[in-house]
């Protein structure tokens, strides 16, 4: 991919909203919002402490899971949109 996330940061690709409602009403595209689930694609090593510990990210490629509405930066790799962020921004792992 070309990037490699540093520290506790990760890299994550968003997850399609579904395109109607559970009533099976359709959703038009000037009323979705962005999506909070995505799915990691890359992750850094891990936070570094004030005495040079380093400690593992709870999370890990390939995992699935919710971040806050706007947790985040925005980046565009390969004609693809992706959202750099901190592990701290996660608010659970999809099971």
């Amino acid at each position: 991919m070309g990037v490699r996330p540093l520290h506790d940061r990760i890299l994550v690709r968003r997850m399609a909203e579904e395109e109607k409602t559970a009533g099976g009403l359709f959703i038009p595209d000037s009323a979705k919002e962005k999506p909070q689930r995505g799915e990691i694609v890359a992750a850094g090593n891990g936070r570094v402490t004030e005495d040079g510990k380093v400690l593992p990210l709870e999370v890990k490629a390939g995992d699935k899971v919710l971040f806050s509405k706007y947790a985040g930066t925005e980046i565009k790799l390969s004609g693809e949109e992706f959202l750099m962020m901190r592990e701290e921004d996660i608010l659970g792992i999809i099971q």
